[in-house]
């Protein structure tokens, strides 16, 4: 599959902002554009049991994105407003069916446009989901591990998970991101997996009394340590696995202490926010709440232009990548 770099370049074509839309369609200027990990798992040109479809060849990359609307040939959307596409083309403008459309967004809320594809969008509802949802219930004063825990879902699911009065720690990819999720982000602790790559040591270090909830982002070695540390009726979110996501499956690493599931009385589930969609509303709200109170907090690293694409994707998989990835068109 080979892996993705900074350096990839890549090239792209618009739509024309005189061409025509069909009915129930909306013509959008694309704003901002979110990129995420499971993006590479799209493009791998198998189906191998990957969770999402794959790209066809030569077809225009698809992802969440903010856009104002040009055109509408649909009564419930007016010129000017702001709305949250999740399948718009990769590009400057773009026409996408109106019934896809997920909210209109309120451009005098006193909430940043990039927050609608970060802590009120898919990397936030994963976090929101898997804590919130599949981990429940989670008691005040549960040990909880996140992995990646400076990434896109990382940094809130930690947030939310001390809200509710955990004790949180991550792991992350560099000294900066240990730093960061314990000063920003309100961590209790976190460790550099490139230094402490004994994973079973560092999780005796730092669960001297075994790990109640893991969100796993990561799969892989991680996930196998966790398996050996983790406490009786423990809960286990399995948000994503991106240590095998440049990799066919023959490639990936086993878990080799699937036993532990069954003498702990483990739940281990894997989740797509798709599911939860029912939720959505309930997971705003509370976001909304938390984010204009202050009490969640978000990093953002913003890549300008359409042509840095494959740059900022190649970014999410290097321990440069830190918080939410998202292009900023115009």
């Amino acid at each position: 599959m080979g892996e993705m770099s900074e350096d990839m370049t890549s090239s792209s074509k618009s739509p024309s902002p005189s061409i025509r839309s069909p009915e129930q369609h909306v013509f959008l200027e694309t704003l901002f554009v979110s990129l995420d990990p499971y993006l590479r798992s799209r493009m791998t040109g198998r189906e191998d049991g990957l969770y999402s479809p794959q790209f066809n060849l030569n077809q225009v990359v698809s992802t969440f994105a903010v856009g104002r609307v040009i055109r509408s040939k649909d009564s419930n959307y007016g010129e000017g407003d702001i709305v949250l596409s999740p399948t718009a083309p990769v590009s400057e403008y773009c026409v996408v069916p109106s019934q896809t459309l997920i909210r209109k967004i309120d451009a005098d809320a006193g909430v940043p446009l990039p927050e609608y594809i970060s802590t009120l969008g898919v990397p936030g509802f994963a976090a929101w989901v898997g804590i919130q949802v599949v981990a429940e219930p989670i008691k005040a004063g549960s040990n909880v591990f996140i992995s990646a825990a400076a990434g896109a879902v990382g940094m809130y699911a930690g947030q939310l998970a001390k809200l509710k009065g955990c004790r949180v720690v991550g792991s992350t990819g560099s000294d900066e991101k240990v730093r960061l999720v314990k000063e920003e982000f309100g961590y209790d602790d976190a460790f550099n997996y490139h230094k402490e790559r004994d994973f079973d040591a560092a999780l005796s270090k730092y669960f001297p009394n075994g790990i109640d909830v893991y969100l796993d982002n990561v799969g892989g070695e991680m996930l196998e340590a966790v398996l050996n540390h983790v406490n009786q009726h423990a809960k286990i979110p399995l948000c994503g696995m991106i240590s095998g996501y440049n990799k066919v499956w023959t490639e990936r690493e086993g878990v080799r202490n699937l036993l532990n599931l069954i003498g702990k009385d483990v739940k281990m589930q894997g989740y797509m926010v798709g599911s939860y969609l029912d939720r959505f509303g309930d997971f705003v709200k509370e976001m909304e709440s938390h984010l204009k109170q202050g009490k969640i907090s978000s990093k953002l690293k913003i890549f300008h232009g359409i042509d840095k694409f494959l740059e900022s994707l190649g970014s999410l998989f290097t321990s440069s990548n830190i918080g939410k990835v998202v292009i900023q068109v115009k």
